[in-house]
């Protein structure tokens, strides 16, 4: 797989390009799309500035935003080493958005710089994703922007992985017959991922959940390693249970694991949880436990973050089709209400009867997407 794909980018030389929606260039267009005729275009945006959506490609375009610190599993591999990812995510958000999306990989870490950065590209783009940025400086950055921009900002790792999450679940429980309100949930991992993963659950009333860190159990009284964050999930996260994932993860209902270690999960560990446990191990490119594995130590329902196996809970089912929504409805602010509404359109596609152990999350090809996540979005 890892010389197909070398040899694959090496063949195509990069994944995007940038093509005109103009076929022929005449004498007369010309003077239309260039000078003179574009001094008149360029006046009228200056006297009625909202005008710029009508006349510009700014309302379809999107900055997909990454300092290289935190890409997939593989950590801070710096700019250079990003930009594959972010052409991939270019080329998704194309073919199912129908989206222009900007690969901008920084080359700077620091917090400061990369939000002035995306201040200034501002008037070329109508919306912000920020990408595999590290934890918290990727939560600063976010509200920062929140505060500044007047287009939207979206942070894939953090609200796109938390809606297929949920979508992913909401079957899941159906699968099993067990109710939202009724499960214990460990997820693995505290980054922007497990932390906005944590806030969507309890916001769909998911009562009992533990978010461990590298340090193990977030709460309250905890006096290591807690940063603002983590502390935002200790008020509504675990009132009593403390230790390491073997420890919390006894009588536990879920797993969701998107700590970026591979084999996190242990399969003794499995063989604590409740009947018919859920695991997510989300991780990519390696999981926190073999799927295979998983099911053998007891795993009613098992899935991945990878095209590789079954139950594809990745976020690609998620931010062209929602970017979209966001894009057309003129959506400022991205709410946990939007993603609750978007998690719930997606989960509703695959009709209940045909939920099963190998299918609870519909394909990104699915066709009724975008019709249903902007549906759910306009109510």
């Amino acid at each position: 797989m890892s010389k197909k794909a070398i040899s694959f980018h090496k063949k195509l030389k990069g994944k995007i390009f940038i093509e005109s929606k103009i076929s022929k260039i005449t004498d007369e267009n010309l003077q239309l799309i260039y000078t003179p005729g574009v001094a008149a275009v360029c006046k009228e945006i200056f006297n009625k500035p909202a005008s710029r959506y009508d006349l510009t490609s700014k309302g379809n375009n999107v900055a997909i935003v990454t300092d290289g610190t935190r890409i997939l599993g593989l950590g801070n591999i710096g700019p250079d080493a990003a930009l594959p990812v972010m052409e991939g995510k270019s080329v998704l958000y194309r073919k199912y958005g129908k989206i222009n999306a900007f690969p901008i990989c920084l080359n700077t870490t620091d917090k400061k710089k990369i939000i002035d950065t995306i201040l200034a590209i501002e008037p070329m783009f109508g919306a912000i994703n920020l990408e595999d940025i590290e934890s918290p400086k990727v939560l600063d950055i976010s509200y920062d922007l929140l505060k500044k921009l007047s287009i939207p900002v979206f942070h894939d790792d953090r609200h796109g992985t938390a809606v297929v999450v949920l979508a992913a679940l909401l079957n899941s429980l159906t699968l099993v017959g067990k109710k939202i309100s009724e499960i214990k949930v460990v997820i693995a991992g505290a980054g922007s991922a497990g932390y906005c993963i944590a806030k969507l659950l309890n916001f769909s009333g998911c009562k009992n959940i533990i978010v461990i860190d590298s340090k193990g159990a977030i709460y309250k009284q905890r006096k290591i390693n807690l940063d603002k964050y983590k502390r935002q999930l200790a008020e509504f996260t675990n009132q009593n249970e403390k230790g390491q994932l073997s420890d919390v993860i006894k009588q536990s209902d879920v797993f969701i694991g998107v700590s970026g270690i591979k084999n996190l999960l242990k399969p003794k560990m499995i063989m604590t949880m409740n009947e018919n446990p859920i695991v997510f191990a989300l991780t990519n490119p390696d999981p926190e436990i073999d799927p295979l594995v998983a099911k053998k130590s007891g795993a009613r329902i098992v899935a991945t973050g990878s095209f590789k196996y079954e139950n594809k809970v990745n976020n690609a089912l998620v931010f062209p089709y929602l970017m979209r929504a966001i894009l057309d409805l003129k959506i400022q602010r991205v709410t946990m209400e939007i993603l609750y509404a978007t998690a719930v359109a997606i989960a509703n596609i695959i009709p209940k009867k045909k939920i099963s152990e190998k299918y609870i999350i519909p394909s990104i090809n699915n066709k009724n997407l975008q019709k249903q996540i902007t549906k759910a979005l306009i109510k």
